[in-house]
């Protein structure tokens, strides 16, 4: 997906780290209580240095939807994630994204154009009433707004299973999307089999599947994948274990199932920072997920060694282009009364994407017992 990030002004190109930290605490320390920056696990230390909070990114864009009183919420993630801060924030507040270019490639596999074609595919190839819509929390405003129009959910890797047991209880099959791998290791845990889950590939033909094996799929999953997470492989477990024979694996469910199946642990982001708190000391860890992280875990937990699965480790790229210079840029510019780069979710799509959001609540909260579809929460 394109998106145009305008140059930094020399200003910011050339100051060295201490000019850039100057500039990023003298204007935090000015705009007070009216900011509010957020920081992803996956972020880089000169960026979580500076975070009023930190975590994965819906648990992020609920905290600011908690802090009305923040006329500015800095988002340093990726633009996934400003949207969702954007849906539940009010009105009033400017959500703002560092870097223009921040983007998921994982949200950008899978856009509303492409999804509704293949909505429109399978209406003419099995009854629609029967396919319940399911989009990770990885995906653009408008998919998380057509799952909500079409009486699906929003799930996040941690409630990835109770939102598709609540599918399985309002159609008979699931269009998951954009992780494929997410969907099947949670099907796979949930009891399925390889042979129950097909993938649709939107670049071909009926997903370069027949109409038989359209029919026969309970979970219709769709071909996309964390860049990061799909290059962890069985060879890094093995060759790790073959090092560590006492070792643990703890790997993140968007790694493939042949990386999940034989790790010793599988969970979200907050589930592995856990994990490695919960492990006993002097324990060496290997951690299937973004090098950031993994770093700062080991940093953190100096008692126990932890290290990334992939001894060649791979950074997420488009996370990695929030940096201290676009940092002090936006936030300059803010003392200055200018909002750069803000994230807008128009009002239809808000609408949409909360009832999506807030049906995934009342799943994991025990109280979405009907096919009715909710009202819009309000923004907090």
């Amino acid at each position: 997906m394109l998106r145009l990030q305008t140059p930094l002004p020399e200003r910011y190109r050339d100051a060295d780290a201490a000019a850039l930290e100057e500039m990023i605490r003298a204007a935090k320390q000015t705009l007070g209580d009216r900011l509010f920056i957020l920081g992803h696990h996956y972020q880089r230390d000169e960026i979580m240095k500076w975070a009023d909070a930190r975590g994965d990114s819906y648990r992020l864009s609920v905290l600011a939807q908690e802090r009305p009183d923040a006329d500015y919420i800095v988002f340093c993630g990726v633009h996934f994630m400003a949207e969702s801060a954007d849906i539940l924030t009010a009105d009033d507040q400017s959500v703002i994204l560092p870097d223009l270019n921040a983007g998921c490639s994982m949200a950008d596999m899978a856009d509303l154009d492409e999804v509704s074609e293949v909505w429109d595919v399978l209406s003419e190839i099995i009854d629609i009433d029967e396919v319940v819509p399911i989009t990770y929390m990885n995906s653009s405003a408008a998919l998380k707004a057509f799952v909500g129009e079409h009486r699906g959910a929003v799930c996040t890797s941690t409630n990835a299973r109770a939102v598709l047991e609540w599918a399985f209880t309002q159609g008979r099959r699931v269009l998951f999307f954009p992780d494929q791998h997410l969907g099947r290791n949670t099907g796979i845990a949930m009891g399925y089999t390889h042979d129950d889950m097909a993938v649709w590939n939107p670049r071909l033909e009926l997903g370069g599947l027949s109409e038989d094996e359209i029919r026969a799929a309970t979970f219709l999953l769709w071909k996309g994948h964390c860049s990061v997470h799909q290059r962890f492989s069985p060879a890094h477990v093995a060759a790790f274990r073959a090092d560590n024979p006492d070792g643990i694996v703890v790997a993140h469910p968007e790694c493939s199932h042949e990386v999940c199946s034989i790790a010793d642990q599988v969970g979200s982001t907050d589930f592995i920072i856990k994990a490695v708190a919960a492990a006993p000391v002097g324990a060496t860890i290997a951690i299937g997920t973004e090098i950031h992280l993994v770093n700062r875990l080991a940093a953190e937990t100096p008692d126990k060694t932890v290290v990334s699965l992939d001894p060649l480790v791979c950074p997420c790229s488009t996370m990695f282009r929030i940096d201290a210079p676009h940092l002090a840029w936006i936030l300059e510019n803010l003392v200055e009364g200018r909002v750069l780069n803000q994230i807008t979710v128009d009002e239809n799509t808000t609408r949409w994407a909360k009832v999506a959001l807030q049906r995934m609540l009342d799943i994991t909260q025990g109280n979405l017992a009907t096919t009715a579809a909710p009202e819009p929460v309000t923004a907090g």
